[in-house]
């Protein structure tokens, strides 16, 4: 009778964990489709009854960064990337929500400032160092943000997002090989938008 009743015990925890993921999953598929609409306030609302249950959980909590983020609710966003940071303290994916966030509210200093953190921990971390980029174009620091692009293209030469930040820098000095730069984004990606917008 009681090896009985522990099997029904157990039975019974496998059925609500079966049903807790399927409650879940379908509360994250409604906010993912609702994010690709870009409604992200109901992307967010969808969530919530989850987060009631769940405040620790940390891709709950990164997930509410990133659409508060997407909705420019930036403190809210900072507030929920904070928090998975907390739950998950050597994660990097809290830590460039944070950056996205700076950037977007122009606070270059900061955002350099958590990509240099970034890369003491991973050095070639893909967004560490293109939001560090980013951070240091806006600050005029052409130099250092050449170095970083310089390091990535060794590995990656033929990548885009990084050849338009150099073009970027190109632009802002005056280098005579920013034209050569601009013909060989086309060659990689003929419908490039910065490039062709300013090669009409």
């Amino acid at each position: 009778m009681k090896k009985l009743l522990i099997l029904c015990v157990f039975i019974g925890r496998i059925l609500f964990a079966q049903n807790d993921f399927e409650t879940i999953k379908q509360h994250y598929f409604k906010s993912y489709d609702y994010e690709q609409m870009g409604k992200y306030d109901e992307a967010i609302k969808v969530l919530a009854p989850l987060y009631t249950k769940y405040p620790k959980g940390y891709t709950l909590n990164l997930r509410f960064g990133w659409l508060f983020f997407l909705s420019k609710k930036y403190n809210d966003a900072l507030q929920y990337y904070q928090k998975a940071q907390s739950i998950q303290p050597h994660a990097l994916d809290p830590k460039l929500g944070t950056m996205r966030v700076y950037l977007a509210q122009g606070s270059s200093k900061k955002a350099e400032m958590l990509g240099y953190k970034i890369l003491k921990t991973d050095y070639y971390n893909y967004y560490g160092n293109y939001y560090t980029i980013l951070a240091l174009i806006n600050q005029k620091k052409y130099d250092v943000a050449t170095k970083i692009i310089q390091k990535i293209l060794a590995l990656y030469p033929t990548d885009v997002l990084f050849l338009e930040q150099l073009a970027r820098i190109y632009k802002a000095t005056n280098n005579k090989y920013l034209r050569k730069l601009y013909e060989d984004i086309l060659v990689l990606d003929p419908n490039n938008v910065l490039v062709r917008s300013v090669m009409k």
